[in-house]
């Protein structure tokens, strides 16, 4: 079975969907044949290097909202974090361009460390408050998950995977996502946002289900 997850590390839903995805994965009984695969999407593909703009002030700017109401919504996602045992701290959060991350991610899963890598970024930008568009600090993530310092550097000062980013958002386009996450199993099941893990648990027995009986009736 393959799940192909459309996520960007700027973004706290992902992060939560994440731990609820992983759970699932734990209760479901087939999960050794799962193959996961992250794919990219950037919420935000115009945004500079870094804007020097605090999360809260970003987040009432994006959605037309005061800044109350966007200290509300940061809130709100914070207790829903908190609740899969992690720390948001939006008042770290430096918002930047995330499309070198995704690039890292791509290296890092030719590697075999997307997971790694993915867990990292996530933490690093929304609970550390890294600067994750910056070449240096993106090199010292990679390393402490295992990837070769220099060879990450060369690729990050490089345009290589720009083109995996590129293809893995075309992809998007084509299966119609415009938000995310987004889990898309096997093409033929889709779920969108950070639903709970039953839920995620049921569609993932369900795939499997009807592809077990798509072979069965292949083979008679």
């Amino acid at each position: 079975m393959k799940v192909e997850i459309w996520s960007d590390i700027a973004c706290p839903w992902c992060y939560i969907g994440k731990r609820r995805f992983a759970r699932a994965l734990e209760n479901f009984s087939h999960r050794d044949d799962v193959d996961i695969i992250w794919r990219s999407f950037e919420l935000d593909p115009a945004a500079p290097k870094t804007t020097g703009l605090p999360a809260t002030e970003h987040l009432a700017s994006k959605y037309g909202v005061s800044i109350d109401e966007a200290r509300a919504m940061g809130a709100n996602t914070a207790s829903e974090g908190k609740k899969e045992g992690l720390e948001l701290r939006f008042d770290r959060v430096q918002v930047a361009n995330t499309f070198d991350a995704h690039r890292l991610i791509h290296f890092a899963a030719e590697e075999g460390r997307a997971v790694e890598m993915v867990e990292r970024l996530f933490a690093a930008y929304l609970t550390g408050g890294a600067a994750v568009a910056d070449i240096d600090t993106l090199v010292r993530l990679a390393v402490e998950v295992g990837l070769d310092g220099d060879a990450t550097r060369s690729m990050l000062e490089g345009i290589r995977f720009a083109d995996a980013v590129r293809a893995d958002e075309e992809r998007a386009r084509h299966f119609r996502i415009t938000g995310v996450p987004f889990y898309a199993i096997d093409e033929r099941y889709g779920i969108s946002g950070a639903q709970q893990s039953e839920l995620m648990l049921d569609t993932l027995r369900k795939a499997w289900d009807e592809s077990a009986v798509g072979t069965e009736g292949a083979t008679n």
